[in-house]
């Protein structure tokens, strides 16, 4: 797997997945600065086939519209958040960047684990709420978009419209059943290893003895 990861508007990572040939990429969170994320398809060849969105909030999302009528590429988010698309109070354009935004392009709903496939790429997509009721992270053979459910050390926040600590406490322990030695790429911040996560993230320490 090709990755490229980019940091977009205020803190976003945005990543692109590639096979090694295939010609064809995956971009998770395009969360503004289009025009970059475009520049680097260029600049690798690369014909994208899915645009994810871990969960609907503007800073995920702020480029679907862009990448999808340039490329022509399917937009994809859970259920859970589709709503989020059109409501600017929250999908947080208006409450954090004063930006009253909807999504006009159509997107596709992804419901648990679900598989999309790109040549020998396979992801596998779980729902994992918390953060939003739609929010998914993505398992990549031994790699995880977590996108705000899991960071370096910390977790997303709940305190926002739709939010529910109860919930991402339940999908951190989903992805605490996952092998130590998956790499976390968050949504915001450094990579981790999970097990690194599960040994020093006061959130994830206390649920690994729990789980059965």
């Amino acid at each position: 797997m090709i990755l490229h990861r980019l940091v977009v508007g205020p803190s976003t990572n945005c990543y692109i997945l590639a096979p090694p040939t295939a010609g064809q990429a995956v971009v998770i969170d395009p969360g503004g600065e289009g025009g970059r994320i475009l520049g680097i398809l260029k600049a690798n060849a690369l014909k994208v086939k899915y645009i994810i969105n871990t969960h609907g909030h503007y800073d995920h999302i702020a480029a679907d519209d862009e990448l999808a009528q340039v490329t022509g590429a399917p937009i994809y988010i859970h259920a859970g958040d589709v709503g989020l698309l059109g409501k600017p109070e929250e999908n947080l354009s208006l409450l954090f960047f004063g930006n009253s935004f909807t999504l006009s392009s159509p997107v596709m709903e992804l419901g648990n684990d679900q598989i999309l496939e790109l040549k020998d790429l396979r992801l596998k997509v779980l729902h994992t709420p918390g953060h939003t009721p739609g929010s998914i992270s993505i398992l990549v053979g031994d790699n995880l978009f977590t996108g705000d459910l899991l960071f370096k050390g910390s977790v997303g926040r709940t305190d926002l419209p739709g939010s529910s600590y109860k919930a991402l406490m339940g999908s951190l322990k989903k992805i605490a059943t996952l092998p130590d030695s998956v790499k976390v790429y968050p949504g915001h911040g450094p990579e981790t290893i999970l097990g690194e996560e599960k040994k020093h993230n006061p959130f994830l320490r206390g649920l690994c003895g729990k789980i059965n």
